[in-house]
């Protein structure tokens, strides 16, 4: 071959390859990869505490974010062996006070629910008193602790890992953003 054929070769041979990436980018040719993370059985503490009630429901799928992904395939894991507390010390005790209980029911029975499944609800015993409770006013699954704040700390000695919900106010529906 002459140089000018070799050259019109490479040039040729450049534009190929550029002309390939860009097709690649413009279809998405190609997809993200799953991974199945080898997940363990796990020690988890979540800290609720809340500027409304309310947003006890939302931080509830937190735990369920968290629970569902282990209890299914590949991992298979049994909630009774899972570490998994839940510390309240915000306004959100007043879904637990049994006089409210037709207000937050929704609330309730979905923690009733998880208690079942072996979390374990432990309540400031500080802030029960803040609200003016005792133990006999607050549902029967959860238990009071002496401190929310030491709780937390406490389990975090003990291994678990802290997760903290953040509950926003929701702006978007999917279906307008996705």
């Amino acid at each position: 071959m002459d140089p000018h054929e070799v050259a019109l070769m490479k040039s040729l041979q450049g534009g190929i390859t550029a002309l390939s990436i860009w097709v690649f980018c413009v279809t998405g040719a190609g997809a993200a990869k799953i991974e199945q993370t080898p997940y363990t059985e796990q020690k988890v503490v979540f800290d609720f505490y809340f500027d409304d009630p309310q947003k006890a429901g939302p931080a509830l799928f937190w735990v369920r974010s968290l629970l569902n992904p282990l209890m299914d395939d590949p991992y298979g894991y049994a909630p009774e062996f899972m570490e998994i507390k839940v510390v309240i010390h915000g306004t959100e005790i007043v879904t637990l006070a049994k006089k409210h209980y037709e207000k937050y029911r929704d609330i309730v029975e979905r923690m009733r629910y998880y208690s079942e499944l072996g979390i374990d609800f432990r309540v400031c015993g500080l802030a029960m008193q803040d609200y003016g409770y005792t133990k006999d006013d607050l549902q029967d699954f959860v238990v009071v602790v002496p401190s929310g704040i030491t709780e937390l700390a406490h389990w975090q000695l003990m291994g678990h890992a802290l997760i903290k919900p953040e509950v926003m106010d929701k702006k978007f529906a999917i279906e307008d953003i996705r």
